[in-house]
């Protein structure tokens, strides 16, 4: 099935470009172009689009405020043209807390080593969020964000209970695409989740891509200010963003978040998000172990950082004490490292497919073998801290 696309910029070059490569690939249709937000939110309602990819900076109604409108009005999944600026990051971040699915740098030669590669990878880019719906804006209420919290820290006193089955829970599926789950997804708030395994922790990993950010935030604004653990964060993400991404996080959380600097010694409560355009490594041992940040220009290496060279560093630091988690995001990231922290004896989560925006990464470490546990977005931050009262 053809994936329909409508095209909104206000550069008839960087249009006609963009039809161009996008029309190459037989999976994928132009239906249309606007060249502001006004026009693309009138188009978007009426051509009703599977994607659209949308700059952030045009006359009459700039790509935020387009994004805000077309999401209120239906579910789109919407694609940013980013500049690597700090100041193109900060919008970029309000396109998706907008409801904007995932990004791209407008200057194609920032995607990938070369135009052939650039070109193959925004194709499959836009077919992999045109094949998920969006699931809403990643901000809260104050009252969502207080009910979020509330069952979290609940998880700090109550007594265990049973579950029916640890290894896979009952998830909250999108009502957007799961409709005749709705009664399920209404009630999940209130339900039980698995019993702690009753392991030992020392740190909390996470590695995401394509969906990260919205993921992110909706997990780490759920942590209360005691988090016990430090925590590490591997976001696929360009350097003149992370900072950003880091600041908005440590803004709107209780627990501090902050962009990771060589010789950061981890600490509890502290949550440490992996620079952009480098690596981050793990040293030292599970008592005192400290970050360092490394250049990576090896072009073996697609993704910096990669969570699979974080992941193998922790694995050596902290073996068996370790809970890793892999959310939503394109390719297999993670799954090597992943497997090496499985060896060691850590426990790997995965995001489920109904709540990821890419079922990839997630999709890699299912089918390696390697889950110990699926969990549904709106319930990681509960489950983690179910998982270590008894830690």
């Amino acid at each position: 099935m053809t994936i329909r696309v409508l095209i909104v910029d206000d550069s008839s070059f960087f249009r006609r470009r963009l039809t161009e490569i996008l029309s190459a690939d037989p999976e994928l249709e132009v239906i249309d172009t606007a060249n502001n937000g006004r026009e693309a939110v009138d188009k978007a309602l009426a051509l009703k689009p599977d994607v659209i990819t949308m700059d952030i900076e045009m006359p009459v109604l700039d790509g935020i405020s387009a994004v805000r409108e077309i999401m209120q009005a239906q579910r789109i999944p919407i694609l940013m043209f980013s500049s690597l600026t700090h100041e193109g990051a900060k919008a970029t971040l309000d396109a998706l807390d907008a409801g904007a699915v995932d990004f791209l740098p407008k200057k194609f030669e920032d995607i990938a080593r070369d135009k052939q590669e650039a070109a193959e990878v925004l194709r499959d880019r836009v077919k992999a969020v045109a094949r998920r719906r969006p699931l809403g804006r990643a901000t809260f209420s104050h009252s969502t964000l207080a009910r979020s919290t509330t069952l979290a820290n609940r998880t700090l006193t109550e007594s265990q209970r049973p579950a029916t089955d640890p290894a896979r829970p009952l998830t909250a599926r999108s009502m957007l695409e799961r409709p005749k789950l709705a009664e399920r997804t209404a009630t999940a708030s209130s339900r039980s989740y698995a019993a702690s395994s009753g392991k030992d922790y020392k740190l909390v990993a996470i590695g995401t891509s394509t969906g990260g950010p919205v993921a992110l935030q909706r997990i780490l604004t759920a942590l209360p200010a005691n988090f016990p653990l430090p925590i590490i964060l591997i976001q696929h993400m360009p350097a003149a963003f992370t900072g950003a991404f880091a600041q908005r996080l440590n803004t709107l959380a209780k627990i501090e978040i902050k962009e990771a600097e060589d010789n950061d010694v981890l600490r509890p409560g502290v949550a440490y998000l992996a620079p952009g355009g480098k690596q981050m490594l793990l040293e030292g041992n599970d008592s005192q172990a400290r970050l360092r940040i490394k250049e990576d220009d090896s072009p073996r290496i697609t993704f910096k950082p990669s969570v699979d060279i974080t992941f193998a560093t922790a694995a050596r630091v902290y073996h068996d004490k370790v809970l890793a988690i892999v959310l939503t995001g394109m390719g297999a990231d993670g799954r090597e490292g992943a497997r090496m922290l499985k060896q060691q004896g850590s426990t790997i989560w995965a995001q489920d497919e109904a709540s990821c925006v890419v079922y990839g990464m997630p999709q890699a470490i299912a089918a390696a073998g390697l889950m110990d546990a699926e969990v549904t977005l709106t319930d990681v931050a509960a489950r983690i801290l179910t998982e270590l009262k008894h830690g």
